[in-house]
């Protein structure tokens, strides 16, 4: 089978990163926070948007 060598290389790379931090999310999510702090840009939020429910052509709502 053959592999992408940019996903592997992906791959390899989230692993050692997680394995840095002991593989605790929320060690990675503090770190990755402090990170986006120190980057000095700025940060946008924006509101969540509403979910529609998806709509045929034909005018009947999807399955």
């Amino acid at each position: 089978m053959w592999r992408d060598p940019i996903v592997t290389e992906v791959r390899r790379n989230r692993e050692n990163y997680a394995a840095k931090f002991n593989y605790d999310i929320k060690a990675i999510c503090r770190a990755a926070r402090e990170q986006q702090e120190k980057s000095n840009r700025e940060i946008v939020s924006l509101p969540p948007r509403r979910v529609t429910r998806a709509v045929k052509t034909n005018g009947k709502p999807a399955a």
